[in-house]
This record gives structure tokens, C-alpha cells and sequence, in this order.
């Protein structure tokens, strides 16, 4: 039979999600043969194909789940198998052709094969003969329609997987089969076989790709696949339920996040899955999300085999670091670098931003720190505040730039602008979510993440697009990166840094620091990729700030800090001793890293400037 890799070339693809789910979501009640809506509600199946085109999905699954001669009967339906499927095809070819009208991308139909619903022999009464029939009926119907593939999905035993392969080689030789299975609990093939024997069994007789789908949700068909690997050498599949439903209110709920499904998609192609997607609970926001975290993969391959950024070659390269700006010059001659982070304000007057940047400019501070939307709040464009800092001041800034609102295409051309008028450095962050901030149903894009953004500006420092193009001019960006010592799952932080600086990052700057520990443990581990590091240092202003940071952001704060705020009795004390901490973090991260950046909370650019005094030149005030 024809082989996936003649279609797909081995690499990562993203099929959809669930259609009953969305249906179901839609008012249409389950008692509905929802195959029958090819015929009778087409517009509504046209428009949900087009929803998971439009999510980023690659391969669309025909809405013919149950469009068997067996399930189609419950129905009175079973004289209608060939016309259903024939419909069901049309409309995700339908579709297709519009995302290629639309967006000139490019997508596979696959005819959608469910289990037949009914017991074979030997517990049941339905021959085999009896099942292989039923099933080259359907596949002869979506095969003369014209889908691209054939997907066996959520077989519950192997012998009904085996019947549905013959009948998928007999019946239409021509098209590649994924076969897929169900499992429970522990993993297991729902008639007891291991996911190494289904493996086993399903390449013998002839898929040209297998996989998991269904089942009780990404960790089990994850660990399933992983014996898969060991047992077969075909193409892998994982296509999970969004969770375990939940009944509430009176209606079962699948949990499982667009985010947590997006990590699901990291992890299934890190053990070799090819074919992505997702199956119950799953929806067009599921798919979205694990698209960019596609996106993010893949731009991490882009880095070398051995671990360094790849050599570009191009007549524009960048200036010596030293030349770029400000703060390159300070990271190149190895001097102590001072930052402050001024957040933008919620409206359209800066005024009060412009002043505190003067001041610390007076002060000798070297640059400002622009955050970008932190915490997926609405506040003036990062980009906006730094220029008009910049013009006003005349002091450096640091634009943070995220991924989180950004497609490609506005990345690059907002770099571009950056650029032209002045902006020199760029922290290259993936972004919180939206769900974190004041508009928790805004949408994300998240094409790349901080790792594919660092290979965007360092192709743009070389004076190259993405597509290679050249630009004509090197944007001559120093490139920082963050990195945080005191997150829980410390080894992926480890990882993800490491793919930073091989990407092409010059510095980076850390989360807040108030365990001096994890600061050290982080700084030993990454020896072996060390860039200059400038330390994050924060002026707490009161127990509950203290709180607040320790139980919301998930800051390790240690219960000595916790202790010195709770014993201060007024807000003046309370801030006095949060600027002593900070005094003293200051001073004892001093020898171990390259600068510090202080936030200013609340605005506090007073505060700021008294935590960062000690490491400023002296003030020369003119005689009278």
C-alpha cells in the first residue's frame, strides 16, 4: 500500500479534533445519527471543517464516524451508507478547497472509519465475513468520493482492526491506512492485547501507519505509544480525548486545556509521534493550540545537530555586539550592567513613565526595561513607550517582545519597524497566555515561542527573512532571553535555555530572585551554555506583595523574607524593609552575575533607584 511518507515526507503533522464534541456543543442532540448531518445540515459540517482548517489542522477526518451499515440501521438508515460517506467527503473536500481559495495552504481529506458497534465472534454474533463486508462497503463509498487517506479509528479489538485493514487493502489498495486503536486505563487494548502486540499485529497485516486515539486521555494514550515505538518502525499516531468527562450540571465536560493539549503535542513528537491530533472533548481552540506548539518544535529544529546556531550566509551580518548599542557594548566589555523595568500604563498617557525614566537616566541607571502587556493585560504597545522614552530621555531601552499575539508575518514586520527607529534590543519572550489577564477570552497565536523567536531576530540580524529573503540590511539586534531559576519543573528550564543560546541569544535576563540558592544551582547548571546573566531584584512592598508573589506567580520565596515582611506594622516600614531585601539580594548576587535588573512596583521609580544606588556612579551635583 502506498506509504505516508511519499505524502508527508516523515514529518509532524496536525489532523483535528472532535466533530460530535462540537456538534454536540452546537444544540444537536445525541440522540442524532450525526453522520446523517452530511445530508441534512451540510453548512453546519462545511462550517466546522472550515474551523479546524482555519486552527492550523493539516488532515480533516470526513463526519462518517458511524456511517456503517450496523451503527446507520439504529437509525433506519442503513440503506444510505454510500450516499452519507459519498456527502461526508465532499464537504471536507469542500472545505479544503476553500482554506487553498483562502489562504493558499494545503490539507488532506481522510475518510473516517469507526468501529461497526456490534460484538464479532466469538463472544458476538456478527461473523467476520459479516464486519469485513460492512467495512469495504463504507471505504469503497469514500474511496470513489476521493479522500486522500484512510483512518481506522478507535478499533476496541484487534481482530475488528484486522477486518477493516483487509477490507481498506482489498477495497481500495491505493489509498494509506492509519489504523488506530483504543485503550483503557492502564493503557491496554480494550481485549486485553499490550500497545507492543497491537503494534506488532497492525504492521503485519499491512497499515501504513498506527497510533492511539480515544481513550481516557493524553497520559494514557501517551504511555501507549511509547511501547508502541519499541514494537514497530511505521509512522505513530496520537489522537486523544481532551480528558475524562465530567458531569457538570447536568452535562459530561472534558477538562483538559487548549495549553495542557498544546503540551501533549511536545511530548508525542518528542517519542516519535508523526500524526497529531485530537479526538472526544477536543475542539478548534484544542487544535489551535497545539498548532503553535508545533510551530515552536519546529523552529527548534532548525538548530544545527551539534548544538550551534546555523551558519548564515549573507553580505549583511550584524555589527560586533559592541556596536549594536549600549547595553551590548556594556555585555562585550564584560561591565556591570543596571536595568529598570518600567511597565507601561493602562492608557494613553506616559508622562509619568517619561519622568521616572529621566530620573533614573540622571541617576546613571544604563537602560529601561519595556515589558510587553505583562500579564496578558491591555496597556500602551511596549514598542510605543520605549521610542517615546528614548526620544524624551535620551536613555537606552529594552523592548519585550512576545509571541503571544503574533503571527510570522507581524513579528517580522513589527522587528523591522523596531529597527528603523532605534530600537536595538529585544528580550524575545513566548508571552502569558490570555487567560491570565483582564480578558481571559481573548485568542492567542503563539506561531512560534521565545526559542523560534530568538532564530526570527538572529535571521534578521543577519539581514534575512524567514523564507531567506534578504532584507537588505542587518537589524543589528542584541538579542536577550529570559530564564527562571526557581521554576518547579527546573530541567525543562534547563532545556529550553540551552535551545535559547543555541539559537543565537546574547544575554538573558532572570525572573525575580529571593532564594539565593536556586540562583546558584541555576548559574552551575548551565556552565556548559553560559551567556551573560543579569539578575532580576524586586522591592517588595507589603506582606500581601510578598504573598502575592509566592502563591500567584509561584515565586520561591524564602520563609525568612516572609517572616521580616510580616513583622513590619506600617505601609512605610513595610516598604523600607522591602527595599533592605532587595539591598541585600543586590549585594550578594553581585559576584555571580553580570548586571541586575529592579522593577519598580506600583511605579516606585524612587524605590528602584535607592535598591540599585550601591552599583550607580556617584552623583555629581554642581556647586553654586
Amino acid at each position: 500500500m502506498p506509504q505516508f511518507n511519499e505524502i508527508f515526507a516523515s514529518r509532524p503533522v496536525l489532523a483535528d479534533g472532535a466533530m460530535g464534541t462540537v456538534l454536540y456543543a452546537r444544540g444537536v442532540f445525541i440522540n442524532r445519527c450525526y453522520d446523517e448531518l452530511n445530508l441534512t445540515d451540510p453548512n453546519l459540517i462545511l462550517s466546522i471543517h472550515e474551523e479546524y482548517l482555519q486552527a492550523g489542522a493539516e488532515i480533516i477526518e470526513t463526519n462518517t464516524f458511524g456511517a456503517n451499515r450496523f451503527r446507520l440501521a439504529r437509525h433506519g438508515l442503513a440503506g444510505k451508507v454510500a450516499e452519507i460517506n459519498a456527502a461526508g467527503v465532499r464537504l471536507a473536500k469542500q472545505a479544503v478547497a476553500h482554506l487553498k481559495d483562502k489562504q493558499a495552504g494545503e490539507a488532506w481529506v481522510a475518510g473516517a472509519v469507526g468501529p461497526l458497534g456490534v460484538r464479532l465472534e466469538p463472544l458476538g454474533k456478527t461473523g467476520l465475513d459479516e464486519a469485513r463486508a460492512a467495512f469495504a462497503e463504507q471505504i469503497r463509498a469514500l474511496a470513489e468520493a476521493g479522500v486522500d487517506m484512510l483512518v481506522l479509528e478507535t478499533m476496541p479489538a484487534l481482530n475488528e482492526a484486522r477486518e477493516a485493514l483487509l477490507a481498506a487493502q482489498e477495497t481500495a489498495p491505493h489509498l494509506p491506512v492509519l489504523a488506530m486503536v483504543t485503550v483503557d486505563d492502564e493503557s491496554n487494548c480494550l481485549d486485553g492485547s499490550s500497545p507492543a502486540q497491537a503494534a506488532a499485529l497492525l504492521t503485519e497485516w499491512g497499515a501504513g501507519a498506527i497510533g492511539v486515539n480515544c481513550s481516557t486521555g493524553p497520559t494514557t494514550v501517551l504511555t501507549a505509544i511509547e511501547a508502541m515505538r519499541a514494537a514497530t518502525t511505521l509512522p505513530l499516531a496520537a489522537m486523544p480525548n481532551a480528558g475524562m468527562p465530567r458531569a457538570v450540571e447536568g452535562r459530561n465536560i472534558y477538562l483538559c486545556s487548549p495549553e495542557y493539549m498544546a503540551s501533549f503535542a511536545r511530548k508525542a513528537i518528542q517519542a516519535g509521534v508523526q500524526f497529531v491530533g485530537g479526538c472526544c472533548g477536543t475542539t478548534p481552540n484544542h487544535i489551535r493550540a497545539m498548532r503553535s506548539a508545533m510551530r515552536a518544535i519546529d523552529a527548534q529544529a532548525r538548530v544545527t545537530a551539534n548544538g550551534a546556531a546555523p551558519i548564515l550566509s549573507t553580505e549583511t551580518p550584524p555589527a560586533p555586539l559592541g556596536a549594536r548599542s549600549r547595553i551590548g557594548t556594556l555585555i562585550q566589555e564584560n561591565r556591570f550592567v543596571t536595568l529598570v523595568e518600567i511597565v507601561p500604563p493602562r492608557g494613553i498617557d506616559c508622562a509619568k513613565e517619561i519622568e521616572g525614566a529621566r530620573l533614573l537616566a540622571q541617576l546613571g541607571v544604563h537602560a529601561i526595561n519595556v515589558p510587553d502587556s505583562p500579564r496578558a493585560s491591555a496597556r500602551m504597545s511596549a514598542q510605543s513607550l520605549c521610542i517615546q522614552i528614548q526620544q524624551h530621555t535620551g536613555i537606552e531601552t529594552v523592548l519585550h517582545y512576545t509571541c503571544r499575539d503574533r503571527n510570522l508575518l507581524s513579528i517580522q514586520s513589527d522587528l523591522l519597524g523596531a529597527s528603523s527607529i532605534g530600537l536595538h534590543n529585544i528580550l524575545c519572550l513566548t508571552g502569558d497566555p490570555p487567560k491570565l489577564g483582564n480578558y481571559p477570552d481573548a485568542t492567542a497565536v503563539f506561531d512560534v515561542d521565545a526559542i523560534g523567536l530568538v532564530n526570527i531576530v538572529r535571521r534578521l540580524n543577519y539581514g534575512l527573512d524567514i523564507g531567506n529573503n534578504t532584507i537588505g540590511a542587518s537589524t543589528n539586534f542584541t538579542i536577550g532571553v529570559a530564564a527562571n531559576p526557581g521554576v518547579p519543573d527546573i530541567e525543562n528550564e534547563l532545556r529550553r535555555f540551552a535551545y535559547k543560546v543555541e539559537a543565537g541569544a546574547e544575554y538573558a535576563i532572570t525572573q525575580p530572585v529571593f532564594d539565593l540558592r536556586l540562583l546558584e544551582n541555576f548559574l552551575k547548571r548551565i556552565e556548559g551554555f553560559r551567556i551573560p546573566v543579569i539578575a532580576g531584584i524586586w522591592p517588595l512592598t507589603s506582606l500581601r506583595n510578598a504573598e502575592f508573589m509566592k502563591n500567584d506567580l509561584r515565586v520561591s520565596m524564602p520563609e525568612e523574607i516572609m517572616l521580616r515582611m510580616a513583622q513590619t506594622d506600617t505601609p512605610d516600614a513595610s516598604r523600607h524593609e522591602g527595599i533592605l531585601i532587595a539591598q541585600e539580594m543586590l549585594e550578594a548576587v553581585r559576584p555571580m552575575v553580570q548586571g541586575v535588573q529592579v522593577s519598580a512596583p506600583f511605579g516606585r521609580y524612587a524605590a528602584a533607584a535607592e535598591v540599585i544606588a550601591s552599583v550607580l556612579p556617584p552623583v555629581i551635583v554642581p556647586m553654586e
